[in-house]
């Protein structure tokens, strides 16, 4: 990928993305303090922490866009990191209910493993077609609530990390203490 190509794509992000990132900083924190939405919980968790998660992550360029104009309907990807080295790196996320027991959740687990995988590497080809960037340049990474994906990563060549529920619950409650503790001071 040449330079004029990856600034052409960053320019876009800018574009469609305005916000800065101490702006998307501040809508996360909001999403902790009051979390109505678990998927939108994980992502919080996730890009408060993504140099842990992802350490080759440097820039958030687009958050819950379509990377291909405005065609949604070709799917949005839930994040689209620039790394230390000037590629991009592709994450979805998923909060799968690791907790619900029985047959069906059995079957829904696997479908949300199986979903989340397929929607990264869809957007991994269109997202080379369309920029036309060589796919060696673009890095795929997954996100969730549930362990057994990891496994599922190394055989398609997608990083994969995860947060379990309780953990993600009990992060929730420490770092919303900690805003709450830091503003009244």
């Amino acid at each position: 990928m040449t330079a004029d190509e990856l600034n052409k794509f960053v320019s876009y992000c800018r574009k469609i993305q305005p916000q800065s990132q101490l702006d998307i900083r501040r809508f996360f924190e909001g999403v902790v303090c009051f979390p109505y939405d678990k998927e939108l919980l994980l992502q919080a968790y996730l890009f408060l922490n993504i140099h842990n998660l992802f350490p080759s992550c440097s820039e958030l360029l687009l958050f819950e866009k379509s990377p291909i104009a405005d065609y949604t309907d070709l799917g949005k990807c839930d994040f689209v990191y620039l790394t230390t080295t000037g590629s991009l790196f592709l994450i979805e996320t998923k909060f799968i209910d690791t907790e619900a027991t029985g047959a069906t959740e059995r079957k829904r687990r696997n479908k949300h493993r199986n979903k989340v995988f397929e929607q990264v590497m869809t957007l991994k080809s269109r997202f080379s077609e369309y920029w036309d960037i060589q796919k060696e340049y673009l890095t795929c990474g997954v996100f969730t609530t549930d362990a057994d994906v990891s496994w599922r990563g190394n055989s398609m060549n997608v990083v994969t990390q995860s947060i379990s529920i309780e953990n993600l619950e009990q992060w929730r409650r420490q770092y919303y203490s900690q805003l709450f503790i830091g503003n009244r001071e």
